[in-house]
Formats: structure tokens, C-alpha cells, sequence
């Protein structure tokens, strides 16, 4: 190196180094070994050839002829600090040595101007991951994703993608698949091999069984100790088969732009788990191919149902006296021609626990939701119904849906249609082009059933009856209607509300009455520790997208739940999301030990030995208070949902009262 044309960069001061030590030193990004023996200094590349050792963090040995030598802490290679070379043998490759300048105690090491950043597969691929409108990444850092993460770095610094660093790789999944369920398009999970991949794994399979597009991003291990059993080295293709629509390595051959783009275009167009393999050495791979693009790649969505189904329902319902229309999660974006279709044929409208605020709870037809998780008031029109037009709903036994009804299901995938058993009349489209096409056709059967005015007594019969069972609360804990009831008069109308599972969820499926907010759940996998990793997905969503943006995030949990992932506070803490978080402590996994009690067992380790939630929230820079009386419940959740920025409110509750 010509000296004169060098930047010479302080990597420390003298007195940081002791005589006879080594330490690693990071001069601009250069990784630098710099070493203190015999009254000298000296710099070498930081990293052994073998295998790319920190040869920083090695140890300074003296031979038997006095001569020292840099010996790598992982497998032992020598190297001469001040000419780089090895002693011979299989160490065979010497290395890169920086000149080192002491000025008034202070360290400066000399570097070549900084190249150009060469622009690799990896750049590619994430160019291709933003031009398919990726916008966010949750994930986290680590030795065999760097390069990976180097890329998504610029584009992040280019304000291109976002990205959160979790605390967990199980909230990075639980994450994006809330947000994929919220937004339709998929965000990207980052994680290193092995465990870190493993860990995806529960929350990519909440994504796939309730049909959210995710992008799992996992490193790998170098292409070179594939197979044999090296550190982390497992069969990730092989792991994330079942779970993944779409699974595929990415090699030094690959086209790489093609690649991201096939996995985009699953997760897309199936809506379902994509998940890319990079071995750490493939990551780096220089690349000149340019970034593709999804133009011509997508077609039209619109599936029409045929004529022939549309007159057969028109004339099912007509002739029905008590017709009713049962959505689901599926149906979201119909909501506004389904609920005009309802109050064409005078039919109550009842959803699933996954369809919760579809239809606000004040709206004449809506009759809250259906099954385990639901109100007396929609198990009643159930019963009593001749005809159900189930629209956007899986039939999920934990749902209820009579199988012995008159029922006609619209649904766009065919698979959906009658999967478990069969239906009066199947209908193939888009619910959103069904109801548009039957609604200007269909009216109310002359001889119909006045159900608009059992519906209206219903409701009555049910909030009395939810008031009174304040009755039953005891100094053991705040009853759960208090907390919900209270919830259903502060909630902001257009809030985006995360539940977990257990006794918490099911006392806000049945005392919160929606004004039409967006309900996000963990559905078919009913995985616990859902609900604030899916708050802080929904709080991205809100940054993302300009149709949730200034929307409040509300999570709601048990003490079990929260207790999955509580250290992902902090991230909420560091991005300063707006979310507020309801936390129902009862001291015991409750749904738990219900349903050792309904099967006659004793109750057994469901038990919970907890911190104050309260206080373990202010610990980590959020607002927490905890409230034991049902008098101060309103007051504290609108304190909470008044804070801009993560917010915690512990309520003790009774786990007798759900």
C-alpha cells in the first residue's frame, strides 16, 4: 500500500491492548486482527483462511525459537504478525496486513480508498422482493444471513423496506402472518440456519392453515459442509416442507431474480408460506443480472359464479322464511355488498369467531358471532333458520354451521366448496361478484318471518343477561365482561384488535360488541402467544399502508399468553409502535384447567408463578398499570389507549368468571 494515499482510520488507543494480546478492530467495515508483542503493533485481516476464524480473538504464542505467532481460537492456524505468512504445512495461505500508525497514544490504522459496493445475488434479490411491493421484514441478524442482511440493509437505508429486529423468531412469523392476514400481502421472516429457521416454524403454520402470504427468509450453512452433519446444519428444504407452498434453495447457478419472484408470486397468488434457502457463501456471490419485476406476471382475480348457480339461490332464498347469512375471515372485502344483501332478504347476519367485525354489532341485522366463542343470540337464529348463505367461512366445527340446514356456500377456491360435507348448492366465485350478481334479483319472501324484531329482542335479552353476571364477581379478581364491556364503549371504531387464545379470547368473542374493527386470530392452529406478536404485525401494517395508516393496534392476552414472548416489549419499546395490550393475569393457564374439569381429571400443573406484568412493562420503557377493581377499568384502558406509543394494562382477574 502506497502510504500517502492512505485513509488512516483510530481503531482505539494504546492503552486499550495489553502487551502480548490480540483483539478484533472494525475499521470503517473492515475487520481487522490488530496485535501488541514485543513492544510492536501490527494488523492483519481478521479472518483465518481455514475457515474464517476471528483470528481477533486468538491468543499470541511464542515458538521454541522465541518467534511469535497469531494462532486462531478455532482450529489453531499460526500466522506471523508482521508478514502475514504461516509456518508451513496446511497453513499455506498468507495474509493481508494493514500498516499501523501510533499518534499521541492513539491507534490509526491504514486503508486503501473504500471500493464501490459490488453488488451480489443477494442485492438482486432483494431488489426483486421490493419490486413485488415486499415492504417489511421482521427478523433477526446472525452469522449465516449476513450477507442477506447487508442487502436488505441498503434497501432499508434507501427507504425501500422496513425492517424490525425481533427478540424472537417466533414473534417474526406470528408477525408477518398477522400481517398478511390484515393486508393480504406478504411480509418476510429473517432468520439464520438451524434453531433460528426452527423456530418459524409455529407461526408459519398459523400463516398457512388460516391462508396468509409470508416470505420465510432463512440462512444456511456454507454449501461446502452441506450434509454431513455440520454446526447447524440441517435439511431446512426438508423441514419447511409441509409447511411451505413454495420451498427452494438459492445456489451459485440459481437465477436469482427469478427464484424471488417465483416465491413472491406463491405467497401471493396462493396465499400461503414461500420460503427461500441461502447457504452463507451463495449470499455474497457477486452478481451483474438485474432485478425482475411483476409486470406481466399476474393474472385477473375475478371468478364470476355461473348463471345457472345464481338463479338457483335467488330462488332458494326468496322461498326461505328465515333465511340467514353466515361470514367469515373470507369474506372481508365483500362486507359492504353482503350486508346490503341482508337487509335485502330481512336475514341476520352472524359470524364466525374469525369473522368478528364484519358487521358492527349495532347494525339491525348483525347477530354477533357463532359457536364456541359466540353469543346465545346467533346459536338461536342457527336453530331456528330454514336456509343458511354461508359466505366466506371453512365450516369449522369450533363455528357450528348446522350441517343438516339448506345451506348455499359461496367460496373462490373449490376445494372450500362442501369439503366436509355437502351443501344444497355449491357456488364457485368471489363472494364480493356473487352478492352483486344475485342482490339487484333477489327479495324478501312475502311470507318471511319478521326476524329483524326477534333480532332486536335477542340482543336485549343478552346485554341483560351479560349485566347481570357482574353479580357473580368476588374480591377473587375483576370479572371479564367488566373488561370487555368497557373495551366495547373506548375502542376507536376503525382499531385493529389482536387476541391470543384461551379464556381471555373467549370472553371477548362473546361480551366485546364490534363497531366493525378488524379482529385478527390465530383460526385453525388457535396457537398461544398469537396475539401481541400479531399487534406488533398489525402496527407494521399501519406504517406500510395508507388504508391503515393512524388505525390504534389493541392485543389482547392472558398471562400465559403474553409469557410466551414478553421480551419483544422491548422492540415494541425501540420502534415506539402504538399498541395497546390488554392483559387478563388470573394467575393459571384457565382454559386449561376448565377443560381438565369438564373431563373429569384433576387440575394439574396449570398453575402460573408470574411477575407484575405492570411493572415488568415500565421496566422496559412502556406505559403499564395494573387494576384490580372493575370500578377503574374504563378509566385505566382509556389512559392506555391515550398513550402514542406501546402500552400495558394488567387487569387481576377471576379465573372462574369467563
Amino acid at each position: 500500500m502506497a502510504e500517502e494515499k492512505l485513509d488512516w482510520i483510530s481503531v482505539g488507543h494504546v492503552g486499550d491492548l495489553p502487551e502480548g494480546r490480540v483483539k478484533t478492530v472494525t475499521a470503517r467495515t473492515v475487520s481487522i486482527c490488530l496485535s501488541h508483542f514485543d513492544g510492536q503493533w501490527a494488523a492483519m485481516d481478521n479472518h483465518c483462511p481455514h475457515q474464517k476464524g476471528p483470528l481477533g480473538e486468538g491468543s499470541i504464542e511464542k515458538g521454541v525459537d522465541g518467534k511469535c505467532w497469531i494462532r486462531c481460537p478455532w482450529h489453531g492456524w499460526d500466522f506471523d504478525p508482521l508478514t502475514g505468512a504461516a509456518p508451513g504445512g496446511h497453513e499455506d495461505t498468507g495474509q493481508t496486513l494493514y500498516p499501523v500508525d501510533i499518534r499521541d497514544g492513539e491507534i490509526f490504522v491504514g486503508l486503501e480508498a473504500a471500493a464501490p459496493h459490488q453488488r451480489t445475488v443477494t442485492d438482486v434479490m432483494a431488489e426483486t422482493m421490493v419490486n413485488w411491493g415486499v415492504k417489511r421484514v421482521f427478523g433477526m441478524v446472525g452469522h449465516s444471513n449476513l450477507g442477506l442482511s447487508d442487502a436488505l440493509r441498503l434497501q432499508a437505508e434507501a427507504g425501500n423496506i422496513g425492517y424490525i429486529g425481533i427478540r424472537h423468531e417466533g414473534v417474526a412469523a406470528f408477525a408477518a402472518s398477522a400481517y398478511g392476514k390484515l393486508t393480504g400481502r406478504p411480509a418476510a421472516c429473517l432468520t439464520i440456519a438451524g434453531p433460528g429457521a426452527t423456530n418459524l416454524l409455529t407461526g408459519l403454520w398459523d400463516a398457512k392453515v388460516d391462508r396468509a402470504p409470508v416470505l420465510a427468509l432463512t440462512g444456511q450453512v456454507q454449501t461446502q459442509v452441506f450434509g454431513p452433519g455440520a454446526f447447524q446444519d440441517i435439511d431446512l428444504k426438508s423441514a419447511f416442507q409441509a409447511v411451505a407452498r413454495f420451498s427452494q434453495p438459492v445456489l451459485a447457478s440459481s437465477n436469482h431474480a427469478e427464484l424471488m419472484s417465483l416465491a413472491c408470486k406463491n405467497a401471493l397468488v396462493e396465499q400461503d408460506v414461500a420460503h427461500l434457502i441461502f447457504p452463507d457463501d451463495v449470499q455474497t456471490n457477486p452478481s451483474d443480472k438485474p432485478a425482475a419485476k411483476p409486470t406481466g406476471r399476474m393474472g385477473g382475480a375475478v371468478v364470476k359464479p355461473s348463471h345457472t348457480d345464481v338463479e338457483s339461490a335467488i330462488e332458494m332464498m326468496q322461498s326461505a322464511r328465515r333465511p340467514i347469512v353466515v361470514i367469515g375471515h373470507g369474506a372481508w372485502e365483500a362486507r359492504g355488498a353482503i350486508i346490503e344483501l341482508a337487509e335485502r332478504i330481512g336475514a341476520p347476519v352472524l359470524t364466525t369467531f374469525k369473522g368478528k367485525g364484519l358487521i358492527p354489532d349495532s347494525h339491525p341485522n348483525a347477530a354477533g358471532v357463532l359457536g364456541r366463542s359466540g353469543t346465545p343470540i346467533a346459536s338461536w337464529f342457527m336453530n331456528e333458520a330454514d336456509l343458511i348463505l354461508a359466505l366466506g367461512t371453512s365450516f369449522s366445527n369450533h363455528t357450528g354451521i348446522n350441517p343438516g340446514k339448506r345451506i348455499i356456500q359461496v367460496d373462490f377456491d373449490r376445494m372450500q366448496l362442501a369439503k366436509f360435507h355437502p351443501v344444497a348448492l355449491p357456488v364457485w366465485g368471489e363472494i364480493g361478484e356473487f352478492c352483486r350478481a344475485v342482490g339487484p334479483q333477489v327479495s324478501k319472501n312475502r311470507d318471511a318471518d319478521n326476524q329483524m324484531g326477534e333480532l332486536a329482542e335477542r340482543w336485549q335479552i343478552w346485554r341483560d343477561e351479560k349485566a347481570s353476571r357482574m353479580g357473580e364477581e368476588t374480591s377473587a379478581g375483576i370479572h371479564s365482561f367488566a373488561i370487555f364491556d368497557a373495551l366495547s364503549r373506548v375502542a376507536p371504531e376503525d382499531a385493529i384488535i389482536a387476541v391470543d387464545v384461551g379464556n381471555n379470547t373467549y370472553s371477548f368473542g362473546r361480551y366485546f360488541e364490534t363497531k366493525g374493527q378488524r379482529v385478527l386470530m390465530s383460526g385453525y392452529l388457535g396457537s398461544i402467544g398469537f396475539g401481541f406478536p400479531a399487534g406488533m404485525g398489525a402496527w407494521a401494517a399501519t406504517q406500510d399502508f395508507d388504508e391503515f395508516r393512524g388505525r390504534k393496534v389493541i392485543s389482547i392476552s392472558g398471562d400465559g399468553g403474553f409469557g410466551q414472548y414478553p421480551m419483544d416489549l422491548t422492540t415494541a419499546v425501540k420502534h415506539n409502535m402504538d399498541i395497546t395490550h390488554v392483559l387478563l393475569h388470573n394467575g393459571e393457564l384457565g382454559k386449561i384447567s376448565k377443560e381438565q374439569r369438564s373431563g373429569e381429571w384433576p387440575v394439574w400443573q396449570t398453575e402460573l408463578h408470574n411477575p407484575s406484568f405492570s411493572a415488568f412493562a415500565k421496566l422496559c420503557g412502556a406505559h403499564g398499570q395494573k387494576v384490580t377493581s372493575s370500578a377503574d377499568v374504563e378509566a385505566a384502558l382509556q389512559k392506555a389507549l391515550d398513550v402514542d406509543g406501546p402500552a400495558l394494562v394488567e387487569f387481576m382477574t377471576d379465573a372462574e368468571l369467563v
